[in-house]
């Protein structure tokens, strides 16, 4: 499903600018972003979370994990509107601008959950429910794929959005693929300007069911890593 980043937001243009400017507005009344001029989102946000639609199936379903002011979800299901989406979040007021733009965007199959993932990932409707999880920047890799592989599908994957410390993570992961029955398939490197960082995706394919055990109760995980 590759196609250029470029041509995806100008086909969706006017989604894109309608998204950005309910971005700066809300951001106004609370913290969503530190990015706010146009170029910077445009880049830093929707490009950047663009780059991983080379990993979304057809007829899929996502998930978006720790999505915070919708990255990298939205920008995924403007370009793949036929595709469902599940975006998590743990603070409500995020929560809410994602449903604002749901409704202003008129993004059908989206939905907007709030809680956290440990919390929802012992959900019978939300556990190994999804084809495919994404998450960006949200926390050290060990840590994130606790969070997040539970949720997808045996055979299904779990992409992770990150800036060059990647590399040292993926180093530090194997016990943790190995506990929660997943491992790291591809990692892809890519800039989105010259002078921007290396950004990676490091794309983790779920092998078999997750134990039980895991997620573990909230904060464990972040305090004590596989």
């Amino acid at each position: 499903m590759e196609q250029s980043i470029e041509k995806l937001i100008s086909d969706n243009a006017e989604k894109f600018e309608k998204y950005y400017n309910m971005l700066v507005e809300w951001n106004q009344k609370f913290n969503l972003t530190a990015i706010t001029d146009r170029e910077g989102v445009f880049v830093k946000h929707f490009a950047d979370s663009l780059l991983g639609e080379r990993y979304v199936p057809q007829n899929a379903t996502v998930l978006d994990v720790g999505t915070g002011a919708g990255f990298p979800g939205i920008p995924l299901k403007i370009v793949y509107p036929e595709i469902d989406f599940v975006l998590v979040d743990s603070l409500n007021k995020r929560v809410k601008f994602l449903k604002d733009v749901k409704e202003a965007l008129g993004l059908e199959g989206l939905e907007a959950l709030h809680g956290r993932a440990e919390d929802l990932a012992r959900d019978k409707s939300l556990r190994a429910a999804f084809d495919l999880c994404v998450s960006r920047a949200v926390a050290n890799l060990s840590v994130l794929s606790e969070y997040c592989v539970p949720f997808v599908r045996t055979n299904g994957y779990f992409v992770s959005y990150k800036g060059k410390k990647g590399l040292e993570e993926i180093s530090n992961a194997q016990n943790c693929m190995n506990v929660l029955g997943c491992k790291i398939e591809k990692v892809d490197d890519f800039r989105l300007e010259e002078d921007e960082a290396e950004r990676l995706l490091i794309r983790i394919k779920k092998c078999k069911g997750t134990p039980k055990l895991y997620p573990r109760k909230a904060g464990t995980p972040s305090k004590n890593p596989l």
